[in-house]
């Protein structure tokens, strides 16, 4: 599955296509190169060669005219042939298009290593003849077999290239078996430093994982490793451990076979297009309870899978799990896939959003592993791990980003999504204390949104900033019909698809019917907090944005002595009579994330409560 459009360079110098796959004027395709030509051009599978070549010539024209880029979008780091590889799509990834994996994969936890293979089924979106497949040193490719013949493979890195025997057709399908074995990189620190996780249960009992988000999937099994190109058709999971174990996988259980040799295959089948880094081995000694929800789409499955000495802890914590859905189902619409179920799965790591099967590592305490991130006391009445990767199932598994540099639209709704829940628990004025009080773990530390086409992640001010800038928009809105409706709308819109994060921003602000652009500039490719200047003087209050990017002119409700008012400040100075003397006596609303400085003085926070 894969992201479809035309291209073109609109009136601001944009390079645009009909699904607007859209490139920042703050991150101009010098920052990035070729790898960025191929993640557009991948955004055209319908398009002739003839469109292909003249939006490639509109692209490279337009990577050697731009402007140089600000300060704060500039490249942090030096990026490399590998980066680009695993980042972009290049001419070995744009022309074919995963439709369905088939993986079958042996873990022997005693040497840590597997050995499997990979039926890649796939259409040729245009003719090609060498495919890029992707598969992590220490591993290595056997083989690669089509039709009952060995392709050759050359690597480059942890890029592997075949080269088919006949080049393939547009519209033409196909498959390859992608034979393998190796030992895997092991995680050091996952689910943040991830890889195959081979853990140990209290009672010194095996315990397997996999978690390699960002890291990719192909440190396990060989896959087209890009959150680009999603298996239409679903994925086929079949896991084989010492039968001492139970493997829980992606999506429903289809068959257990034992073996003569002490192993056990379990094979799961996904039905929907998951994104690679989703698909997950745990394997444990498990125990097994399950219930039902009836929600918008109907009947929903719903399996827990907790370590078999958890299993009490499990049937009370999981409780959760309704209401959380209620609450998600009412902000952002149906479950997105209840043809897979859902699923909570004891991991030796934290949690990470496996679709259809959560991977769940929180101790079964409140909070994140007992500690409250909004630091009000509210983060401590659910359970952080199931909240938050839950919401993932809307934002992240329905609703892919395309390229990394895009995971803000992961995290920014996922995090706002917690204020949401506790919205939906103590009503509007928690919620938004909520956020506020998750300002605290901002750092402004670099760009939310960091360098396209090279598997670059953006500064983890993704979580708290991108909420408070969600939380903020919904006051722009000031409706929250509306804001529902928009929430609802992008999952309906872009279900179970690939997008951008341009598309994203554009459905907001058209549905919206707000030009936001500069709130997304500012939010996610600056590290500026907004900040309102203003003077007092003979009944006068002035007032001006600085740190702002250009164009800059948000409305924002502000406290003056014992009334609010909405200002329009822009970066020039206006003013307003006043009866203030005493600066202290002037505020924002606290839910708008800037900040105000009195002339002269020291910025602070905005503090006022103007809706409560």
């Amino acid at each position: 599955m894969q992201v479809a459009g035309g291209c073109g360079i609109d009136a601001t110098g944009r390079v645009t296509t009909d699904r607007d796959y859209r490139i920042p004027l703050s991150v101009p395709l010098y920052a990035t190169g070729v790898a960025l030509i191929g993640s557009v051009l991948f955004a055209m599978e319908k398009r002739d060669v003839m469109t292909r070549r003249l939006c490639l010539s509109l692209l490279l024209f337009t990577a050697m005219t731009a402007p140089a880029p600000p300060v704060h979008a500039q490249a942090t780091k030096p990026y490399t042939r590998a980066d680009t590889l695993r980042g972009s799509l290049g001419p070995a990834r744009a022309w074919w298009d995963v439709t369905f994996y088939d993986l079958h994969v042996r873990v022997a936890p005693a040497d840590s290593s597997v050995i499997g293979y990979d039926a890649i089924t796939y259409r040729a979106l245009e003719p090609g003849d060498e495919m890029q497949i992707d598969l992590q040193a220490p591993l290595q490719i056997d083989s690669v077999v089509q039709a009952g013949r060995r392709l050759e493979v050359r690597r480059d890195g942890n890029a592997w290239f075949v080269t088919l025997a006949e080049p393939a057709a547009a519209g033409e399908m196909a498959t390859l078996g992608v034979h393998y074995h190796g030992k895997p990189r092991i995680a050091t620190n996952p689910p943040w430093d991830g890889g195959l996780i081979l853990a140990q249960d209290s009672l010194g009992r095996p315990w397997i994982a996999t978690a390699n988000q960002a890291l990719g999937a192909s440190v396990w099994w060989p896959t087209k490793d890009t959150q680009a190109d999603e298996p239409d058709d679903g994925q086929r999971i079949a896991i084989t451990v010492p039968d001492s174990l139970v493997d829980v996988s992606n999506g429903r259980l289809r068959s257990v076979v034992n073996h003569d040799d002490g192993t056990t295959t379990y094979e799961w089948y996904v039905e929907s297009p998951i994104n690679n880094y989703d698909v997950a081995i745990n394997a444990a000694h498990y125990a097994h309870f399950g219930g039902i929800y009836h929600g918008e789409s109907g009947v929903l499955t719903l399996d827990f899978w907790p370590l078999d000495y958890h299993l009490d802890a499990a049937r009370e914590q999981f409780r959760q799990v309704r209401p959380m859905l209620g609450c998600f189902e009412h902000w952002f619409g149906p479950y997105p896939w209840y043809r897979d179920g859902f699923k909570l799965v004891e991991t030796p790591h934290l949690g990470m959003e496996h679709q259809s099967a959560i991977a769940y590592g929180n101790h079964y305490r409140q909070g994140y592993l007992g500690r409250d991130l909004s630091g009000t006391g509210l983060g401590l009445d659910w359970d952080f791990i199931i909240i938050h990767e839950s919401a993932h199932e809307w934002w992240g598994n329905s609703l892919t980003t395309a390229d990394l540099a895009d995971m803000w639209v992961h995290e920014s709704f996922a995090n706002y999504a917690e204020s949401l829940y506790t919205e939906c628990m103590h009503g509007e004025a928690a919620g938004a204390d909520y956020v506020v009080g998750t300002r605290a773990g901002i750092r402004n530390d670099r760009p939310i949104i960091p360098e396209y086409g090279v598997n670059a992640e953006g500064s983890g001010d993704m979580y708290p900033k991108g909420g408070n800038m969600l939380h903020m928009i919904r006051q722009l809105v000031d409706d929250d019909e509306a804001w529902r409706g928009i929430l609802r709308g992008l999952n309906r819109e872009f279900r179970h698809q690939v997008v951008t994060g341009s598309q994203v921003r554009r459905y907001i602000a058209e549905r919206s019917e707000l030009d936001l652009t500069s709130v997304f500039q500012q939010y996610l490719e600056t590290t500026m907090v907004p900040t309102l200047e203003f003077g007092i003087e003979d009944g006068t209050l002035r007032y001006r944005w600085t740190d702002v990017v250009p164009g800059f002119d948000v409305p924002v409700e502000a406290m003056t002595g014992d009334r609010c008012v909405v200002l329009r400040p822009t970066t020039d100075w206006r003013s307003m009579p006043t009866d203030l003397g005493d600066p202290a006596q002037f505020d924002i609303d606290r839910d708008y994330y800037v900040r105000i400085r009195p002339e002269g003085g020291e910025p602070r926070p905005a503090s006022a409560s103007c809706g409560d």
